[in-house]
């Protein structure tokens, strides 16, 4: 008998084999928030992916409507109750100028400072959270320990550690405290030093990298079709920062920089966030520098402002505002606006309707996490299962801005 020359390539067989179906989340260690992602799956390449958010039911825009405006403030901070101090201020700058109402210079300053020490937790977060997912929790917990330190000035401000409902209608619940500066001057060194330990561990560590470096790509063309804004735009290599395209408060009066990166990868949007937390640090340094020690951080607008206590109990005007103002509402002015700031993770907008009564009639919040969280299923597509947590902590999804 003779031997059979068989083509060992040509008559392999392929088993035939269905994609396998997988659910992450919506309640998972990877997920940085309630997300759920319905994979399919060739082995371990992903083949499609449907990103699914909403899980968290909040229904935040419509609970805006059912109150007064002032009620809206502790609802604003939990859109990103990473970073709530930004968005009590840009919540308060869209119906300032619905009133066109301009708050005083050391409001402006005390702002500024606020939302910079809220821009530093929420980069924190996100960056010693990817550090952890990957395995390297002493990073994680240096960057936790700076976060506290942050946290620890918003608390001896505002009397509460993470959700502050601090801003106001035309300023800020309080002046600054006597030690603030002397505060966030003595914090902003210790953080820097910390997060140069966390970056020294992980930029040096090969594995760290590998996970990182060229996952998660996307091109700037690409990014900005999604609408992406923040650190994720940024790491492709488009500058745009609200804060410089369109100054608002004190911008145009400090100086600081723009990081950007060039790949677009998973990468650069870590390096990005790192980067964005040195230039904060400056622009702390200078609204120390220049803020005033006196004066005050509220409008003199009876419309907005609560009175001081003592007339409130004292005199009949107090009483009568104060009742007023508690009871029905500050009467923003009829019309519509949109007003928008940068926010821990890219452009926050406020769409706003008022018909001239107490009580919103429309809010709409243009989140930056839901445009980000949209391109999530295009960035994974054709990686690896074990991608998906690198990538989806490097957009930091924050499920109260997308589910709202």
């Amino acid at each position: 008998m003779e031997p059979v020359d068989l083509d060992l390539e040509e008559s392999a067989l392929e088993l035939p084999a269905e994609p396998m179906h997988l659910n992450l989340g919506p309640a998972h260690p990877a997920m940085h928030g309630t997300v759920r992602i319905v994979l399919e799956l060739s082995g371990e390449t992903i083949e499609k992916a449907d990103v699914q958010i909403g899980y968290l039911h909040r229904g935040f825009e419509k609970m805006c409507e059912r109150g007064t405006w002032a009620q809206v403030f502790p609802y604003a901070d939990r859109l990103n109750y990473v970073s709530p101090m930004l968005n009590n201020v840009g919540y308060a700058l869209a119906v300032e100028k619905l009133c066109d109402i301009e708050v005083p210079d050391r409001c402006q300053w005390y702002r500024m400072a606020l939302g910079e020490l809220a821009r530093i937790s929420d980069h924190l977060t996100c960056t010693g959270a990817m550090a952890m997912e990957l395995g390297a929790f002493t990073p994680f917990l240096w960057f936790v320990k700076a976060r506290e330190m942050v946290w620890d000035i918003l608390e001896e401000e505002t009397g509460a550690r993470l959700t502050h409902s601090f801003g106001r209608i035309g300023g800020m619940a309080r002046p600054p405290t006597p030690a603030f500066k002397e505060l966030v001057r003595g914090s902003t060194k210790e953080i820097l030093s910390l997060l140069e330990q966390g970056e020294k561990m992980l930029l040096k560590n090969r594995i760290f990298i590998d996970r990182l470096e060229n996952v998660g790509n996307i091109s700037q063309a690409d990014a900005i079709s999604l609408s992406w804004t923040g650190p994720c735009l940024r790491s492709t290599g488009c500058s745009y920062d609200v804060r410089k395209a369109h100054p608002y408060l004190k911008y145009d009066e400090v100086d600081f920089t723009v990081p950007v990166g060039t790949r677009g990868d998973s990468l650069d949007r870590f390096l990005v966030r790192l980067d964005e937390i040195r230039q904060s640090v400056r622009i702390l340094d200078q609204v120390c520098d220049r803020m005033a020690d006196e004066g005050p951080v509220s409008a003199d607008d009876p419309r907005v402002m609560l009175p001081e206590k003592d007339a409130v109990y004292t005199t009949i005007e107090g009483t009568i505002q104060h009742f007023k103002l508690v009871m029905e509402g500050a009467k923003v002015p009829a019309g519509e606006c949109y007003s928008y700031t940068e926010g821990g993770n890219g452009e926050l907008g406020f769409y706003l309707v008022s018909d001239g009564s107490g009580t919103p009639h429309r809010v709409r919040i243009r989140p930056p996490c839901f445009s980000i969280t949209g391109g999530l299923s295009k960035i994974i597509m054709g990686r690896m299962l074990s991608d998906i947590v690198p990538t989806f902590g490097a957009l930091n999804m924050i499920g109260g801005e997308c589910d709202h």
